[in-house]
């Protein structure tokens, strides 16, 4: 499928508004040089798997014993860190620094709304705790992002806010203003937020006065307890961000600010390193309280090599629905998580679905033969022989459309991620209240999003010159009729298919260049969930394979509820 490099000098058309073709072409032509190579590699692999995957994901000193600092050190200066063995419950990371003053910058949405040149002064910094990154091209998660905004947000009030960035998509910022949160709104026992004062309220005299006279009469039995915002610019602070079981507590100068419970299947043994960005002087780091054992990541506690999830192998007569998965190379435990829930539904252990992997190579050859090893068991892993990158995302979704019309016979093709649960009886239930003479575009559609031109996610004018992308689903699930999956599989075939490295956005386009020749139904729906789990789901987004468990445990008691951390 990615032998196209052949005919691009042959036509050298312009993409126009359709992206930086050859760019992506060059990236898919070395990812598949690459995957060649890595393959071969993994077929003569002939050591134990599960070993060389536990020795090299563990830090070995001379001894033989695993590294696993009790704590790590940063001097003055120093803003990364290194945590080998991840955290644990009771791990805590100290950072004594120094907020610099506010600096001038740029706003360009200031200036859309009138907001004069755009100029304002900019107070900020983060601290960061870091996974590994799943694949080439792709940030590193952010497990937890610390963000003190000390002017807030365009020299408003004062802003803690808390967020995670997971697979490149950041999830719904937590954001603490002054004000406390909810008595039952609790994590470890701890506020998400406490309260502070801003530094432009002042008690006046009578107002002092008036309080202490009630304390005296009894009408007020205990003196309120008031903090400004813990931040201050051109000032020391010492920050403690702390390891619980039900999440993180930020603590600053000794007092409890704020609490933000683990989210997106992030364990803390995932937390591996650390990264102070901003307006900060840092004067030292110290994180205490470390593992000193590397968690066990033997490849026999992720996959349980049992008959009873083996695939059925697949149906000679058409069947109604084929879904791709899209998967990294060492998803273990996702991949099992998912045979053991959504994938028992009844339709698929009946043949009226079919579910596959989509799986990319990874660099490390060890790796790969546990992949080619688990594919050969399973039966239900589709290996794409091109080295996983982010930007090559698009490549697996035109192999489920190829895979779903070519390999298969399927009336409609569904794609998802590995950290997607599928219910898949509702979305059958979906599919089949539609008219089935018209092509179908079913999921959480968005309409006219414009492109991010700056920051780490920026979108290049070369990528994509127009102000705004095509009515589009987003990628965590989404379900299209053979029809379209069909045109773009021949579209790929005869080299006319346009590409862009945004996977969702891609599919979007290829609808609407389908819909220029005929009505397609473009059906949207917020149960599709983006982020999370919502009431009355149809997929759930970011979900850990211990979350999976959970919602198919209450689906089976006959209820669809989410299992989301609190």
């Amino acid at each position: 499928m990615l032998r196209r490099q052949e005919a691009v000098g042959k036509r050298r058309k312009l993409w126009g508004r359709l992206g930086n073709f050859t760019e992506l072409e060059r990236v898919a032509a070395k990812a598949w040089a690459l995957g060649a190579d890595a393959w071969e590699e993994a077929s003569a692999f002939a050591g134990d798997v599960d070993d060389s995957i536990a020795s090299r994901s563990r830090d070995v000193a001379g001894d033989g014993e695993v590294k696993c600092p009790g704590s790590v050190e940063l001097d003055a200066g120093e803003t990364v860190a290194f945590l080998p063995c991840g955290l644990t419950a009771g791990s805590a990371v100290t950072v004594v620094g120094t907020a610099r003053e506010a600096r001038p910058e740029h706003v360009q949405a200031l200036v859309r709304s009138g907001g004069g040149n755009g100029m304002v002064p900019v107070a900020q910094f983060a601290v960061e705790l870091r996974g590994l990154r799943a694949v080439d091209g792709e940030e590193p998660p952010s497990i937890l992002h610390l963000n003190p905004r000390l002017r807030g947000d365009w020299s408003d009030r004062p802003v803690l806010e808390m967020n995670t960035c997971f697979r490149m998509q950041w999830g719904r910022a937590q954001r603490c203003r002054g004000y406390p949160s909810r008595d039952d709104d609790l994590v470890d026992g701890f506020r998400k937020c406490e309260r502070w004062e801003w530094q432009d309220i002042v008690e006046s005299k009578q107002t002092k006065t008036s309080s202490w006279f009630n304390r005296f009469i009894g009408r007020e039995k205990k003196p309120k307890m008031t903090w400004p915002f813990p931040f201050s610019e051109g000032k020391m602070f010492v920050l403690t961000i702390q390891a619980g079981v039900e999440g993180y507590h930020i603590n600053v100068g000794g007092r409890h600010v704020a609490s933000f419970p683990h989210r997106m299947g992030f364990t803390l043994e995932d937390a591996t390193g650390l990264a102070i960005t901003g307006g900060i002087d840092v004067h030292s780091v110290h994180a205490t309280a470390l593992p000193k054992a590397h968690p066990n990541s033997s490849l026999q506690q992720a996959l349980e090599m049992s008959e009873r999830w083996k695939a059925h192998p697949v149906p000679e007569e058409p069947i109604h629905l084929f879904i791709g998965i899209l998967s990294a190379t060492n998803h273990f435990t996702e991949r099992m998580a998912i045979r053991k829930t959504w994938m028992q539904f009844p339709a698929i252990q009946s043949g009226n679905a079919v579910a596959r992997f989509f799986v990319a190579l990874s660099h490390r050859k060890e790796i790969n033969a546990a992949l080619k090893k688990e594919a050969e068991f399973f039966g239900d892993i589709v290996i794409l022989p091109f080295i996983d990158r982010y930007e090559l995302v698009v490549l697996k979704t035109v192999a489920i459309c190829q895979h779903g019309v070519q390999n298969v016979t399927a009336d409609y093709i569904m794609k998802c991620d590995d950290d997607t649960f599928v219910r898949l009886d509702v979305v059958l239930q979906q599919i089949a209240t539609y008219n089935r003479t018209l092509p179908l575009y079913l999921g959480n559609l968005n309409l006219y999003h414009t492109p991010q031109r700056r920051g780490k996610w920026a979108v290049t004018y070369e990528e994509w010159p127009e102000p705004a992308y095509p009515p589009y689903a987003n990628g965590p699930g989404y379900v299209i009729s053979s029809d379209i999956a069909r045109d773009i599989a021949s579209r790929h075939t005869n080299h006319s298919l346009r590409l862009f490295k945004m996977e969702d956005v891609s599919m979007g386009m290829w609808v609407e260049d389908y819909s220029a020749s005929t009505t397609v139904q473009y059906i949207h729906s917020l149960s599709f969930c983006q982020f999370g789990c919502v009431d009355d789901y149809f997929t759930a987004h970011y979900q850990s394979p211990s979350q999976m468990l959970c919602l198919w445990e209450k689906l089976s008691a006959g209820h669809a509820g989410c299992c989301n951390y609190r």
